[in-house]
């Protein structure tokens, strides 16, 4: 049996560790570029998305949709730098929540329909970085090591 571990789990474990800084990074480009762009677009039709917040049911659209659009926006690059990782990914759980909340909520009738969300599975990433951190390629890191308590 400890042959066994040895093999299934210790060895994928050291070889892992050697890759701990991809998964993070790789994370961060995907979402980053991905809000990035989703902000920027938003940011550039205001009135269609003051409308379909409005339409969604969402209070004060008019503040809200651009305080979102501008967070996603300003969220992506900071994502893709690595900078104030956990600050923007809390943020962006809360804009996913209300995403699938407003949008979402009355069509979801079974789990399958919302784990198969897009705005879910960017929960679920923002959620890792929120918690798991930037990891070693990123800004956040560089500043934690040269000026905090670092703690990986």
């Amino acid at each position: 049996m400890k042959a066994i571990v040895g093999a299934l789990i210790d060895w994928p474990e050291r070889v892992a560790a050697h890759l701990a800084w991809l998964g993070p990074l790789l994370a961060r480009i995907t979402v980053g570029w991905v809000f990035l762009w989703a902000g920027w677009g938003k940011l550039g039709a205001m009135p269609q998305v003051i409308e379909n917040f409005r339409g969604w049911g969402v209070p004060i659209p008019e503040i809200l949709a651009p305080f979102v659009s501008g967070l996603e926006f300003i969220g992506g690059i900071m994502l893709l730098l690595g900078l104030c990782t956990r600050i923007f990914s809390a943020s962006l759980i809360v804009v996913m929540i209300v995403a699938i909340k407003s949008a979402f909520w009355d069509q979801v009738d079974s789990l399958e329909y919302l784990l198969g969300l897009n705005e879910f599975a960017y929960l679920a990433i923002f959620l890792w970085l929120a918690t798991a951190g930037a990891g070693a390629a990123s800004l956040d890191h560089l500043l934690q090591g040269r000026f905090g308590s670092h703690r990986n």
